[in-house]
């Protein structure tokens, strides 16, 4: 069990109401020092309102936050300046360059001439920007914009780091570089909450969260959450893949099919022993057709405990 010291974000029984509207349903969260934690889920599945109660941006209408050992939002104002927030849609200036809008976050957080100096120098250094240092940040491709959040961020090295949906925009080659960028922060001591709708991105936190309206339907390590499924998984290889779909999803212990190029993905209920029995019995499924268990992923576990709604992004 956590000590106090060791946690960064603690919520007990967080709710927040639009009207009629519940977006943070009796949430109950601990995320750990020096970690990589993630929301995963759906648009419109309490990500976003999350992390803009956890920054102190929304009140609560019910429940406790304690951030970084600060009562929120009593002390919210105490919060601002252990905190950074890079938030979806790129939110610095387009008609300021890369080392103008970097000084001018500097400033905002008091840096003086001498640190934002040396601050600016490395940041442009680690996040590869100083070839752009004098481009209109307007001009910039989707993987340049992110990184001069990042670098904007934490320009004043903040003990946390919340990023809500950071790598949307941009290109599998710099999402993956984008998440070297997170190791190398979280290994000099930051603490990291990433929301995300990327499956892939979900895998590579310490732990994680799975959202759907409001309500978090699962928590752990991506390992234990795989570990924890309710169904076997099971692929098909077969030469009638469609019509052998709808015919599967109809039976009630199967959770779920969906075909990934010529096989078939099967979740099978866990109270089947053999699910390749089971499935070779059926007549459906002619006796040549090749049945195999495979390894979870963390789609399967989504679908599994969520109402198999689609991941769209957002939040």
């Amino acid at each position: 069990m956590s000590t106090v010291n060791e946690v960064a974000i603690f919520a007990k029984g967080l709710t927040r109401k639009f009207g009629d509207v519940t977006a943070v349903n009796d949430l109950d969260l601990m995320v750990e020092k020096q970690t990589i934690y993630g929301f995963l889920g759906p648009n419109g599945s309490g990500k976003t309102t999350a992390i803009r109660l956890f920054t102190g941006l929304l009140k609560p209408t019910s429940g406790s936050i304690n951030v970084l050992g600060l009562t929120l939002p009593n002390q919210a104002n105490k919060l601002r300046m252990q905190i950074g927030y890079m938030t979806q849609k790129f939110s610095l200036y387009d008609d300021l360059t890369v080392k103008e809008n970097l000084q001018f976050i500097g400033k905002i957080y008091g840096l003086s001439a001498k640190e934002q100096k040396s601050r600016i120098e490395e940041l442009l250094s680690i996040y590869q920007l100083n070839s752009l240092s004098t481009q209109l940040s307007g001009s910039m491709s989707g993987g340049q914009k992110q990184r001069l959040a990042l670098a904007a961020a934490v320009i004043h090295k903040p003990k946390l780091l919340f990023l809500d949906e950071p790598t949307s925009s941009v290109d599998p080659e710099n999402r993956r570089e984008f998440w070297e960028q997170l190791f190398d922060l979280c290994d000099q001591g930051t603490t990291i909450l990433v929301s995300t709708h990327y499956m892939d991105e979900a895998e590579r936190c310490h732990r994680l969260a799975i959202l759907e309206n409001g309500i978090k339907r699962a928590d752990g390590s991506p390992q234990e959450l795989m570990n924890k499924m309710s169904s076997h998984v099971v692929e098909i290889a077969s030469n009638n893949l469609r019509q052998l779909k709808k015919q599967l999803i109809s039976l009630p212990e199967v959770t779920s099919v969906a075909q990934l190029g010529a096989h078939l993905r099967v979740l099978v209920d866990k109270n089947i022993a053999d699910p390749v029995q089971f499935l070779s019995q059926l007549k459906l499924i002619p006796k040549n057709d090749q049945i195999t268990i495979v390894r979870p992923s963390l789609e399967d576990v989504f679908v599994t405990c969520t109402g198999n709604n689609l991941l769209n992004g957002g939040g």
